[in-house]
């Protein structure tokens, strides 16, 4: 499974939200720029972010984007699920609504699938925003590798 730009770069906007609560709303703007995330794109982002629940707008001349919920409550998790969909390796084994398949019952890989998913969810809720926001590089860095991913 590889994680597209959408799920990285959303990542990316959702920590500078998390580390810059205490100024208030964050404009797209400011949030493209700190991160190098091209404008319109992020605007893109912000939709099914919002639509998840997860993200505000605020209006007005000191509007701009705030996080819904607690940077504790958020994990990694679920932003990638809101901006890619469920984690699956294969579409038979989707968190959500597995695909059908006919050979299910005789399938020799599917536990393997299944147990893929598992640890990719695993790890991806195991972290919460404010995990993300108040690690530095170089710790993020280390756990990565520590998990190896």
């Amino acid at each position: 499974m590889k994680l597209s730009t959408k799920g990285r770069y959303g990542l990316r906007a959702m920590i500078e939200l998390a580390q810059s609560t205490e100024e208030g709303p964050i404009t797209i703007h400011s949030i493209a720029s700190r991160q190098d995330i091209p404008e319109r794109y992020l605007e893109q982002l912000m939709a099914p972010l919002r639509r998840a629940g997860l993200v505000k707008s605020v209006r007005g001349f000191q509007g701009g984007y705030i996080l819904v919920k607690n940077a504790e409550d958020i994990t990694a998790g679920d932003i990638i699920r809101a901006l890619e969909g469920p984690i699956a390796p294969v579409e038979c084994v989707s968190e959500v609504s597995p695909e059908a398949c006919e050979r299910s019952e005789h399938c020799v890989t599917r536990d393997l699938w299944i147990k893929m998913r598992d640890s990719i969810a695993e790890v991806l809720d195991a972290y919460s925003l404010a995990d993300l926001a108040g690690k530095t590089p170089r710790t993020a860095a280390r756990e990565a590798f520590r998990y190896k991913l």
